[in-house]
């Protein structure tokens, strides 16, 4: 039994469920016994938090209204998602850009997101979460940076369909001021003035971040790289992330394409820009990170900036394997993260963790990168790099976000180590989901079939923007 300092009195009215004996257990802590320790005996769930963590083969030792027996699954917290494009469901296996790198990628698909309406964003941002949730993911971040005229609101609709769905988030603001004649990459049709930009970031600020411990919806300010918008924006929008307490983010470093462009543009390499224009700090993630010198990673270390780590996307275009281990050795932040899906043409968070493992192994080795190493930055990890005490941990206190897995499928037959079969056999999918105490997720089956409404009529706008 592990009981830390909860305050039980708060949750007196509400029943506690003692999710039981689990086959596996993953706490999402990396050091020691803390792998295993506390809840290989499952735990107990009361509101929104866990009040219990059970040791194995013991009794819950508060009483319990409500036992769900586990011992025929996997049990993790919640997956946790640093980066994304909900937006890019729309745009999968585009046939210009899908033998692309970067640039030549972006330029393509461009013109197409310049079509997106309200319509495509409720749509595109209710699948791509349905298609996060199955696979176990409880904490979503999201990245949008295109807006054209007709599409003012659409951070507005992402946090209406996240609220709908029972699902924690980190919504960005992102931006982009610096159109092809001003010397960026995109039309002048999804770009905005600076006024325009740190006006909607203001009031989207004021009305949807909640920095409470347990929060369901949170902001940061994201513009979409230090190439796409101007030096002033950079600047202003760290101050007003300041003032507002938001946490700050964009892409750096993918491609070496683009530090290149950034010497070229800006005369200097991107860490250095980031650093001239004050977003060098623990409040700043970047997507990506793979293009660093020795100096620069030390230097992000020394400052605790987090790294969201996109193996497919990376893959995908091409564009290198972020240098996980020598960031997090210096001190920096590192999680997991699907990217787009016009650049992984899928949003499942398992499936990045077997990638992360296969990919990261190539660069470091078999013995240096585990499925216990991957699961850590898909949990703990991943809530440390978007700023999170709360969840991320199996442990008493924590918010009451669970995945649980089942091995009843083909590809787990033979498999001798539960938690290890997740990552290397391939988990597709949850057997239950928790969020915040409630089940959004209890028969997966069931969950799919309410969603053939949705495909379809995502599928039909899919087809609308490209025609």
């Amino acid at each position: 039994m592990d009981l830390q300092e909860v305050d039980l009195s708060q949750l007196a009215d509400e029943p506690r469920i003692w999710i039981a004996n689990p086959m596996a257990v993953f706490s999402g802590a990396m050091s020691g016994e803390d792998t295993e320790r506390d809840c290989r005996g499952g735990v107990v769930v009361q509101g929104t938090r866990i009040v219990e963590c059970v040791a194995g083969g013991q009794q819950a030792s508060l009483s319990v209204d409500q036992i769900v027996d586990a011992s025929d699954a996997v049990l993790l917290p919640g997956l946790i998602n640093t980066h994304h494009h909900f937006y890019q469901t729309l745009t999968r296996c585009v046939p210009s850009a899908i033998n692309q790198e970067l640039f030549p990628w972006l330029q393509s698909l461009y013109p197409i997101w310049s079509g997106l309406s309200d319509k495509h964003i409720e749509a595109a941002t209710e699948l791509a979460c349905w298609e996060l949730m199955l696979s176990g993911c409880s904490t979503v971040a999201d990245h949008h940076y295109v807006f054209n005229q007709g599409l003012s609101e659409a951070i507005d609709i992402q946090a209406e369909v996240v609220g709908r769905l029972g699902l924690r988030a980190t919504l960005t603001r992102g931006s982009m001021s610096l159109s092809q004649k001003d010397g960026g990459l995109p039309p002048d049709s999804v770009v905005q003035t600076e006024q325009q930009i740190l006006d909607d970031s203001l009031r989207l600020a004021q009305r949807y971040h909640d920095a409470a411990e347990g929060s369901m919806l949170q902001l940061a300010l994201a513009p979409c790289s230090p190439f796409s918008v101007t030096e002033d924006l950079m600047r202003e929008t760290a101050i007003l992330a300041k003032q507002q307490g938001l946490r700050l983010h964009t892409h750096l470093a993918e491609t070496i394409d683009e530090n290149e462009f950034c010497v070229r543009k800006l005369g200097m390499r991107p860490v250095d820009y980031l650093e001239h224009c004050d977003w060098m700090g623990p409040q700043t993630w970047l997507a990506h990170g793979i293009h660093f010198n020795l100096e620069e990673i030390q230097r992000l270390g020394q400052h605790q900036v987090g790294i969201a780590h996109c193996p497919t996307s990376n893959m995908l275009l091409a564009s290198g394997i972020c240098p996980t281990l020598d960031l997090a050795a210096a001190g920096c932040k590192v999680g997991l993260a699907v990217d787009g899906s016009a650049s992984n043409d899928g949003s499942n968070m398992v499936q990045e963790l077997r990638h992360s493992l296969l990919q990261q192994r190539l660069r470091y080795g078999a013995s240096k990168i585990t499925h216990q190493q991957v699961l850590h930055w898909a949990t703990q990890g991943s809530a440390e790099v978007l700023g999170r005490q709360d969840i991320g941990v199996l442990a008493p206190g924590k918010q009451a976000d669970l995945a649980l897995y089942k091995l009843d499928e083909l590809r787990f037959s033979g498999s001798h180590d539960p938690l290890a079969a997740i990552v290397l056999c391939g988990a597709s999918e949850v057997s239950k989901l928790m969020v915040a105490g409630k089940w959004v997720i209890e028969d997966p089956q069931q969950t799919r079939e309410q969603l053939n409404e949705l495909i379809s009529r995502h599928q039909q706008l899919a087809k609308q923007l490209l025609a």
